[in-house]
């Protein structure tokens, strides 16, 4: 896993705030969410401990609900008007720590002091069970700064127990929160293209024709000339899935991503076999179309995304994990919720319609339709 260096308590409250969409006065919720949390880091050791070697991904879940539990903390010294950074420090003079001084890598500070465990630490079932039972403590009332400072304490020795880098933690949290709540800046966002030529990029503009004939097959055509295969719904339950390519097409023009449209249009990067070998090709084909069906499965008990404004964390963490290891994996999950509930949009329309014009726009990232008769 990559690693970040230190991150500053006080720096990640700050930046973690704007993704508190939650109300500012009630408690309930983010007592709540506290507690549910630890209930899921506790699920997560009993599945390492049950499945050992058999359960590969357990640090990356550990440090997932260990980060989403920081998140609720967060939240509610937030509400109490209480410093994170203070509470972890009045914690951690509580627990079995000691502060030592250390280089600095803030540029304002030459001396940083950090507390170190000063005892082989509790098994991690142990340390857990008296997570869950400060976790359960808060809940019963009005929460007090003795609550969370032991609430924190217990959270340090969970964590240390079960081998986890606190900043780890933390900025892996950060990366997800912000990438899943807040609307990125476009100058953030990476141009997967910007190094290769015109004839190896995704087009900045496109317009794709969608036809159905009476077979009931669905054709695609652009600039003039058919490509790919005719598509049917491949299911006795008429869905309208062989309208499923826009998906691939909003792909490319929000998050600039899709092997998929880069095969049907013959623009892979076959100037860098890398990118042809590792980027555009079969497997990872294979990931985009997987990831397309089982999203189209989700979407179908949603009414396909009708009246939403909003596609479920749960949903947009599994495309993280679905993705993991390909380029666009740079790409924030507030994007892949923008390419979702667009490309559903113009999916309504197609289905509805039986074939229209998908318009794409890289430079802007929106993809939407037009009628067949707009356009003669």
């Amino acid at each position: 896993m990559q690693k970040h260096g230190s991150l500053l308590l006080s720096d990640y409250a700050a930046e973690i705030a704007a993704t508190d969409v939650l109300d500012p006065q009630d408690f309930n919720p983010v007592l709540q969410g506290l507690y549910g949390e630890v209930g899921g880091i506790m699920a997560t050791a009993k599945k390492h401990i049950r499945e050992m070697s058999a359960y590969p991904g357990f640090k990356k879940a550990a440090e997932e609900e260990f980060g989403d539990t920081l998140w609720y903390l967060a939240a509610l010294c937030r509400r109490m008007q209480l410093p994170l950074e203070g509470v972890f420090a009045e914690a951690a003079n509580l627990g079995n720590f000691k502060t030592v001084g250390a280089a600095s890598d803030v540029l304002e500070g030459a001396l940083a002091y950090v507390a170190m465990p000063v005892a082989t630490p509790d098994s991690a079932d142990a340390t857990l069970v008296r997570l869950g039972r400060s976790a359960a403590a808060l809940l019963g009332g009005s929460p007090t700064r003795a609550g969370v400072v032991s609430f924190a304490r217990d959270y340090l020795d969970a964590l240390h127990a079960s081998k986890l880098i606190f900043s780890d933690v933390a900025h892996g949290n950060l990366r997800k929160a912000c990438g899943a709540f807040l609307d990125p800046n476009p100058a953030d966002l990476v141009d997967f293209d910007l190094d290769f030529g015109a004839e190896e990029q995704l087009p900045r503009n496109f317009e794709i024709r969608v036809i159905q004939r009476s077979s009931g097959k669905s054709y695609l055509q652009w600039n003039g000339v058919f490509i790919g295969d005719p598509l049917t719904d491949n299911i006795s339950d008429r869905d309208g899935y062989r309208f499923h390519d826009v998906f691939h097409f909003a792909y490319a023009a929000i998050l600039h991503w899709s092997p998929v449209t880069r095969a049907l249009i013959k623009h892979k990067r076959k100037s860098r076999p890398q990118y042809d070998e590792e980027q555009d090709s079969g497997r990872a084909i294979v990931v985009e179309e997987g990831l397309t069906a089982w999203i189209f499965s989700k979407a179908k008990e949603l009414h396909f995304f009708e009246n939403q404004q909003k596609v479920s964390l749960g949903i947009l963490k599994t495309i993280g994990e679905f993705v993991s290891g390909y380029e666009v994996e740079k790409c924030p999950l507030k994007l892949w919720e923008k390419a979702i509930l667009e490309g559903y949009s113009v999916f309504r329309q197609l289905n509805a319609a039986q074939g229209g014009w998908i318009i794409g726009d890289r430079t802007h990232r929106t993809i939407r339709y037009m009628p067949l008769e707009s356009k003669k």
